[in-house]
């Protein structure tokens, strides 16, 4: 573990607390550890385990199509280790749009505005590099944290789609964002004044 720690990483993206990583089949355990963590999993969606198998796939070469997801491990700067994943799925390539997720696997890193940060290099990535127009998401009404960043990086609330998440044996709403990159070229404008 202590030559993992300290080996060299390939950055994409840097940020200030965290970076972007291409993700790794190294850490394919960790992966599994994440998307199986009750904890960790609650507001995911996450109904099926996960095996080493299953999470392999997602590193099998694709036909010459162009992908419909473009993910990255997020890698704690300090603690140099990965601590989640973060990207945009479901790209429609010709419209510009794509559905952004995230999720920090590591809960002693929860609270500390890193999925806020992610959120932002994220979006930059998706507007900037990736030149999508539009990115949405859903969050389950009672994910608080999660909703509350969507927020605090300028997704427009959309509404409540109801009874779509069921959780600890009741059926609960999914609130729905979008940010447009008009909107968000406007916003980080009035940041830089």
């Amino acid at each position: 573990m202590e030559e993992k720690e300290n080996k060299e990483v390939p950055v994409f993206i840097e940020g200030e607390t965290i970076s972007f990583i291409p993700q790794n089949l190294e850490n394919i355990n960790l992966y599994v550890k994440w998307l199986n963590n009750p904890e960790v999993r609650k507001y995911a969606r996450n109904i099926v385990p996960s095996r080493v198998e299953d999470i392999k796939k997602w590193f099998e070469p694709r036909d010459w199509e162009m992908p419909y997801f473009v993910s990255f491990e997020i890698w704690h700067n300090k603690d140099k280790k990965p601590i989640g994943h973060v990207g945009v799925g479901w790209i429609d390539w010709i419209n510009g749009w794509a559905n952004a997720f995230i999720r920090i696997g590591e809960p002693d890193y929860w609270g500390k505005k890193i999925a806020t940060e992610a959120t932002e290099l994220l979006n930059e990535c998706a507007f900037n590099e990736l030149n999508l127009n539009k990115l949405h998401g859903g969050v389950c009404v009672e994910n608080i944290g999660s909703w509350s960043v969507a927020e605090k990086c300028g997704f427009q609330f959309e509404g409540i789609r109801e009874d779509e998440f069921y959780l600890d044996g009741k059926h609960l709403g999914v609130k729905t964002y979008s940010l447009l990159k008009e909107d968000w070229i406007k916003r980080k404008e009035k940041s830089n004044d």
